[in-house]
């Protein structure tokens, strides 16, 4: 991008609109311009935290010391069946082990897309009596982003899943990661923009461009945007910058804004991370480290 071109262009902007676009998006949200802190580069794919992190968490059921080892020998030879990835532990899942589930649930999701398929009716009747979901995704609304897809195929009862265009963290997305989190007990929360995200692109062009968005759709983009304007020549990809930002702030904002959940965070039973989703490729670029 051309320094003149962006002198230029910040010429062209009214000081004034600029100014009332600041007041108002701070105004609605509350929030100062992003800066991201130390953040995780590596594509899902390539993660640490990945399923065999999680494996060496607990040993494994059944295992035996060195002394017994040869009592152990002909059971080790009998087939075990293949562990269920929709199944949590009995005693839930800590916010740890529900991130490298997520993880590895993209990873599958990447590999085979056409292998994430669920047994839903089995589920159904399962799930009659009550949920117990083990993440929150706070998401867009965006059709070619659905979480339970791209986290591996998980079925009924597993995600507790709020979108929105844009991803916003209003009121009615705030409450609802509150029950998730208080009442449901869900120990991970995730707040996921993805590339080419409308929302976020319509922000950026009321911010850059001084465009008119016309009934609703204006004042749902106001939350982003201080984001989009804090992320205004600083990166080539303006859209694709902001998509970042807003998903960091949305993050950071839940804890900030909610007693209720930054109690929980407090105390190590929740956890609050950032992510984006490429939607050509189907990874998902985790943002761990939120401050």
């Amino acid at each position: 991008m051309c320094l003149d071109c962006d002198n230029q262009s910040m010429k062209d902007l009214k000081r004034r609109h600029l100014m009332k676009l600041a007041g108002l998006g701070l105004a609605a949200t509350g929030i100062a311009p992003i800066v991201l802190a130390s953040e995780t580069k590596a594509p899902v794919a390539a993660d640490a935290h990945g399923a065999d992190a999680h494996a060496t968490e607990a040993p494994a059921e059944g295992s035996h010391d060195a002394g017994s080892a040869h009592v152990a020998a002909p059971e080790a030879a009998e087939a075990k069946p293949a562990a269920d990835p929709h199944t949590a532990p009995a005693g839930g899942l800590t916010p740890k082990q529900a991130l490298a589930k997520l993880k590895e649930g993209n990873r599958r999701f990447v590999d085979d897309a056409n292998a994430c398929a669920a047994d839903l009716a089995a589920r159904r009747t399962e799930l009659a009596a009550g949920q117990h979901p083990w993440a929150i995704v706070l998401t867009c609304s965006d059709s070619r982003v659905t979480p339970e897809l791209i986290f591996g195929g998980v079925t009924l009862g597993e995600l507790f899943v709020v979108r929105n265009a844009g991803n916003v963290l209003d009121t009615g997305a705030l409450g609802t990661i509150e029950y998730g989190t208080e009442h449901l007990h869900a120990p991970l929360v995730v707040v996921m923009g993805h590339k080419k995200c409308g929302a976020v692109a319509a922000a950026c062009d009321v911010v850059k461009k001084g465009a008119q968005l016309e009934g609703s759709i204006g004042k749902m983009v106001q939350p982003i945007l201080p984001v989009a304007l804090a992320a205004l020549f600083t990166s080539e990809d303006f859209v694709g910058q902001t998509v970042r930002n807003n998903a960091v702030s949305g993050a950071k904002r839940i804890a900030e804004e909610s007693p209720i959940v930054s109690h929980l965070v407090d105390n190590g039973t929740v956890k609050i991370v950032a992510a984006v989703y490429d939607i050509e490729t189907g990874e998902v670029q985790f943002i761990d480290k939120i401050a």
